[in-house]
């Protein structure tokens, strides 16, 4: 199978003589960056009380995010290179489709969604940080190609547009409705007193 990023993969694949030193640091990314995204998430949460609503919002995207990048790798069928035989897998997985990442979107998800919000930026360059290097590792370990990590990343900014897209139009209806006047009836003592008849002589 030809794929545009063979050649990027073969050079950044542990392949089937890997460096030790670099394997294990590459293995302990692709396992547990995730996590070490999610209480950089979380330490944001407890810095910055005003941002937990819109973190929580942000959690809810990485959810809705894992399960459409799940539905577009069973759509699209491009298989993980270990399933190729391209190179052993490093990594224990399964025989899942893998473009786009899951771990890309969903870590993408969160790093972008923090870069976005200028109290929650320096959290952001974090999980950044962290999401680049899971990349990586995940094509090292042999699980993804690195077309997969950038269709995954893709995938993060298109699903984090629309969200602060639908966030903006719900503010400026909000905002509509409250600046509308609201229009009450009048008083009863200001309206007018009828004029009593008078009595006839």
């Amino acid at each position: 199978m030809t794929r545009p990023d063979m050649a990027l993969f073969l050079a950044m694949t542990a392949g089937s003589s890997p460096t030790p030193w670099l394997l294990s640091i590459a293995s302990a990314l692709a396992r547990f960056g995730p996590w070490l995204s999610a209480v950089v998430m979380l330490w944001a949460g407890l810095r910055q009380r005003d941002e937990r609503g819109y973190l929580l919002a942000l959690l809810c995207m990485a959810a809705i995010g894992s399960l459409a990048a799940h539905a577009l790798a069973s759509t699209l069928g491009y298989s993980r290179p270990f399933m190729l035989g391209l190179t052993p897998s490093h990594l224990a997985h399964g025989g899942s489709d893998g473009l786009p990442s899951t771990h890309a979107t969903v870590m993408g998800l969160v790093a972008f969604g923090m870069l976005v919000r200028r109290p929650l930026r320096r959290y952001g360059l974090a999980a950044m940080a962290l999401a680049l290097a899971t990349g990586w590792a995940r094509i090292h370990v042999g699980v993804h190609f690195p077309l997969d990590v950038v269709a995954g990343l893709g995938l993060a900014a298109a699903l984090l547009t629309g969200f602060l897209v639908v966030q903006w139009q719900l503010r400026v209806r909000l905002g509509a409705s409250a600046a509308e006047p609201v229009v009450l009836p009048p008083a009863p003592s200001a309206i007018a007193p009828s004029h009593r008849e008078k009595p006839l002589p």
